[in-house]
């Protein structure tokens, strides 16, 4: 099977750059797989799937399926989207689909965060504080409501 890859769109590289931590960055996220899996889950929780139009060609490169921690998240993702086992199947046109699901629930998940984060100095605490929020609120239910953040 080929090794898919999980593509960041162009228009939200800098933000991905931002939240991994490098030199000279205080981001919250060890590696870009980690960002780009807290960004679908927040795009699925919040229900927000958006297509890729354009991919970041240079940094952050597309990330291989095999430097995510639990590459599983992936598959999970895309079965609860598309409620259908079939996506599960070991073959290229179904890991190619379960990518493609996963992406567009980062690009979505990327978009929430673009507009939670915006004017926050430290991602980590904002992060954090969404997080709290969010628990404390019980919304577990899919609902992510950005109106406290803005």
């Amino acid at each position: 099977m080929a090794i898919t890859r999980v593509y960041v769109s162009e228009d939200k590289a800098e933000l991905v750059r931002n939240l991994r931590a490098m030199p000279g960055n205080t981001g919250p996220f060890r590696t870009y797989a980690d960002v780009v899996t807290f960004a679908a889950v927040v795009g699925f929780n919040g229900s927000r799937k958006v297509p890729l139009d354009s991919y970041s060609r240079k940094e952050p490169d597309p990330v291989p399926q095999e430097q995510f921690r639990n590459a599983g998240i992936i598959g999970l993702v895309a079965l609860a989207d598309a409620q259908d086992p079939a996506i599960l199947r070991d073959d290229d046109d179904s890991d190619r689909r379960r990518v493609e699901i996963f992406q567009e629930y980062v690009n979505g998940g990327l978009e929430i965060l673009a507009a939670a984060l915006s004017g926050t100095v430290d991602y980590a605490e904002q992060l954090l504080l969404m997080l709290k929020l969010q628990k404390e609120t019980g919304q577990g239910d899919r609902e992510f409501d950005l109106s406290r953040f803005l």
